[in-house]
């Protein structure tokens, strides 16, 4: 048939109406506006307030109370620590962008032949459009979806919407397939020819394509909420309300005592209560920010970013922070099948010839039977193989593919080409669905004569066969069946016989990843349930779950479903329905997302994995997705991680990742609520005696940001481990302050605050200075001094760091089951708690007015640091009675 296609103007005319061939990006968020999301952190809003509250006490201290201007020191200070953290996210969230903007990189110039004005032309992808007249030939990508003209031996890989590796397409009525996902007629873009060719009319382009509908349904922001946000929602509003209370119960006290201590005879001095008021609202304020922790945002921040870059090394992209932490609390794992179970790559699975002796053969030899078997896969097919690196690769038809890849494989190493030009082929008789074979006549090279070579569907292979026996077959037959592989039948004959002679069978599959049956068992163990959601048949897809150790004996029926059984499910049903299914088959894209949405309305965190266009709706709904590395644009775009690897077991690496993450951040918040605790006490003991503040602003700010930032880095630093693999997944609504933590922090920083406090006023009966030996600091003076002097507040402040630094190392140790001292892979935790010491050392010695401190003496040093060590002991202690 002739075909004239569009002309210029109904060129035109249908872009301007249609639009073009491309999928409408996703609108960028402008720069600024990522980086201010960063500020809606629960935790970065506490800051937010406290520093409000801190800039205006020192604005009053420097303008009513006249002093210097180091009292801006704690709001600059606050405010530093909300631009590092936000500031450390947002580079780090850019730089993953940038990374995967390299490895998801978009091809829309790709040339397509079409027919226009009666001429056939090579266009850009971009720029077809509906009504075009598109010629595809074998390798071909379909640029857009449209329905079939003309058809021949037609074989198109669907599996980036379906899961479909191969789907017969053709114009024949009698060859529809009314089961399959998408018309036997019609071509889907992103979709490519693997066999045949055909010409076809476009009817739908960009996103109005089936791809471009998924592309767009992937863009749509769910706004599930993660783990780690719920957890850190919750702790900032304990923080609120615990420092907002004590804070409202400190002022009434100060005040009902002002009130109290008044004389009945004496007049009201207002000028006196007022100042009395102002020092008690700055007291408020200085306690609401020491409880503030505000060096945990940047913690929390170091941490993800810290698992961020390390997960990269264990192929993992992570585009978004807080999908590391996420991963952690996974419940249950969607899955595709194809190229991610297994390898989206057909293979003989196995060989059953029989020689003409009777004997089985299940692998080709160098002898003349062999070569007569390799001569009839060689020249009955029409694929080919790429030969151009170093593993070849099939070109074509891939169940064919996978012959010439055995023939290659064998012991005799048979290369089709070799066998190809060895014989002369005198006809051919294409396979086509009504004759299920085909055959090709040649003179062969093998037995110097005509052979005519047949391959087929075996039940039609057999019936063209003299000599056979059946039931033997059939047995074999039905085994490859159960295993739900494909199989195909071999036979030949001279050009003087009516029947065939028959070769034998072989079985071919799209093996299943080396990796997954461990990595499947491994999750299994973590107590995370794994669901297989894919476009093969049942039978295929409950043999894939039963190789990898998803199906056992007995699950019934109820465990598996069909895609339109699926979406027949009323909505009341599903949340009971979706805890017994384990399979989806025949699904279509919308029903992984259905399956997503009901699992997280059951309370599950759902990851789901994918590399299909099919699969992007479920991974953007997921609270974690995960694409592979040669998964689809689409997928990579619509996902949190992408496995660069294609690797299950990099999945269960993130797990581990993000289980031990959870674990340093609550290490973390274990060592800084401690210090809080400890620090609030001390003001607040501080402000009832009614001495100057135990510690200085800057002192505060220097543990708070600095020395717990350090910390954060060090707990951040240790290497996850395999052991956080044998527990269940953690509860997503327990509080991440567990109870073993709350009894930690009360009795560490409680014993902290007993000790900082006597010292504090042991200190008021003792002179020390530089060169005061130990012998002199067991004499107490007999008054009390008014206050310290810069070298006493020094020993203190260094005192309070030394007992938290101590006590890092029991943080670090916290359920564990292992010593503070075991310090396997840890490396970079001792350099970061050396950084720290000598960072002490060094504020100390050249801190000066800045800090309100003196250089300490050696012996003194010696006695802080001997003295603070029993912390870490009497930790070690605990740890191994426990």
């Amino acid at each position: 048939m002739i075909y004239k296609g569009l002309s210029e103007s109904q060129v035109e005319e249908n872009r301007a109406i249609y639009g073009a061939n491309i999928l409408t990006p996703p609108a960028k968020e402008p720069l600024w506006r990522k980086f201010l999301s960063k500020f809606s952190d629960p935790l970065i809003i506490i800051l937010l307030v406290a520093g409000v509250l801190s800039i205006g006490i020192s604005f009053y201290e420097f303008i009513g109370l006249d002093k210097p201007m180091s009292v801006f020191f704690e709001p600059v200070g606050i405010f530093m620590a909300i631009i590092l953290a936000t500031g450390l996210a947002f580079i780090f969230e850019l730089q993953a962008e940038r990374e995967f903007a390299i490895l998801n990189k978009v091809n829309d110039d790709e040339p397509v032949k079409v027919i226009r004005n009666s001429n056939t032309i090579q266009i850009p992808r971009r720029d077809v459009v509906v009504g075009d007249i598109v010629i595809l030939s074998t390798g071909d990508e379909i640029p857009a979806d449209g329905t079939l003209l003309e058809a021949t031996s037609l074989q198109v890989d669907e599996s980036t919407l379906t899961g479909e590796p191969i789907c017969h397409k053709s114009t024949r009525e009698e060859d529809f397939d009314h089961n399959a996902t998408y018309p036997t007629n019609h071509l889907l873009r992103g979709t490519k020819v693997m066999e045949g060719h055909a010409i076809y009319v476009v009817k739908a382009v960009g996103d109005a394509t089936e791809n471009g509908k998924v592309f767009v349904e992937a863009q749509i922001d769910q706004s599930v909420k993660t783990p780690l946000n719920i957890q850190l929602e919750k702790l900032s509003k304990l923080i609120t309300w615990a420092s907002y209370t004590i804070a409202a119960l400190i002022f009434v006290g100060r005040i009902i005592m002002y009130t109290i201590g008044q004389s009945a005879d004496t007049a009201w001095d207002w000028v006196d209560f007022i100042t009395y008021l102002l020092q008690s609202i700055m007291i408020v304020v200085a306690l609401i920010v020491v409880a503030v922790p505000e060096g945990l945002p940047m913690a929390v921040t170091l941490s993800l970013a810290y698992s961020m870059r390390s997960m990269l090394k264990t192929n993992n992209l992570v585009r978004k922070m807080h999908a590391c932490e996420t991963m952690g609390a996974t419940t249950v794992i969607c899955t595709d099948k194809t190229g991610t179970l297994t390898q989206n790559r057909m293979s003989v699975r196995e060989a059953h010839f029989y020689t003409p002796e009777g004997n089985i053969l299940k692998e080709l030899n160098d002898d003349d039977y062999s070569k007569l078997i390799a001569e009839s896969i060689a020249v009955n097919s029409s694929a080919s193989l790429d030969f151009s690196s170093q593993n070849p690769t099939p070109v074509g038809n891939p169940t064919e593919g996978a012959l010439l890849l055995w023939l290659y494989a064998s012991k005799a190493k048979y290369d089709y080409r070799d066998l190809k030009s060895g014989v002369k082929v005198i006809s051919e008789v294409p396979f086509s669905t009504e004759r299920k074979y085909m055959e090709t006549t040649v003179l062969s090279a093998v037995k110097s004569k005509e052979l005519s070579f047949l391959k087929g569907a075996p039940e039609i292979v057999l019936s063209m066969c003299e000599g056979v026996n059946e039931t033997e077959i059939g047995e074999v037959l039905l085994g490859y069946q159960r295993q739900a592989m494909r199989t195909l039948a071999f036979a030949y004959r001279e050009s003087n016989q009516d029947k065939y002679t028959f070769l034998g069978l072989v079985a071919i599959a799209d093996p299943i990843r080396e990796d997954v049956p461990g990595a499947v068992a491994e999750c299994r163990n973590a107590g995370i349930n794994i669901k297989i959601v894919t476009g093969d048949t049942v039978n295929t897809a409950r043999e894939i779950a039963r190789q990898i150790g998803i199906w056992q004996e007995s699950d019934t029926d109820s465990a598996i479903i069909t895609g339109p059984d699926f979406a027949e499910i009323p909505d009341a049903e599903l949340s009971d329905r979706v805890e017994q299914i384990k399979i989806i088959a025949r699904a279509r894209p919308m029903d992984k997302k259905r399956l997503v949405e009901a699992l997280q309305n059951n309370g599950h965190v759902v990851a789901v994995t994918g590399d299909g266009t099919n699969d992007a709706p479920a991974l953007k709904a997921a609270h974690v997705g995960l694409s592979m590395g040669d998964g689809t644009s689409v997928a990579k775009e619509a996902s949190d991680i992408t496995i660069i690897d294609n690797s299950f077991t990099s999945i269960g690496r993130a797990v581990m990742w993000g289980r031990s993450l959870y674990q340093n951040i609550q290490r973390f918040i274990l060592f800084q609520m401690t210090v809080n605790v400890a620090a609030c006490l001390v003001v607040l003991a501080g402000a009832f005696l009614g001495t100057e503040s135990p510690l200085t602003v800057t002192q505060m700010l220097w543990v708070n940001l600095i020395m717990d930032t350090f910390a954060a880095m060090a707990l951040a630093s240790l290497p996850p481990s395999s052991v956080v693999m044998k527990d269940a997944p953690r509860d997503r609504q327990s509080f991440i302050i567990s109870r073993p933590m709350t009894w930690n922090i009360i009795a560490w920083g409680t014993t902290f605050f007993v000790l900082l406090t006597g010292l504090w006023y042991y200190f008021h009966y003792v002179d020390i200075d530089f060169d005061t030996p130990l012998s002199a600091l067991m004499v107490p003076s007999v008054e009390a001094k008014p206050m310290l002097d810069s070298y006493e507040c020094s020993l203190f402040f260094t005192i309070f760091i030394m007992l938290q630094f101590w006590n890092l190392f029991n943080a670090r140790a916290f359920q564990t089951k292992r010593s503070a001292f075991h310090f396997k892979n840890c490396k970079g935790f001792l350099v970061i708690v050396a950084i720290i010491f000598f960072g002490q050392i060094g504020i100390v010695s050249f801190g000066g007015e800045l800090f309100n401190v003196e250089p300490l003496s050696i012996s003194h040093w010696l006695i802080v640091i001997f003295g603070t060590m029993p912390v870490l002991l009497i930790g070690e202690l605990l740890r191994l009675k426990r």
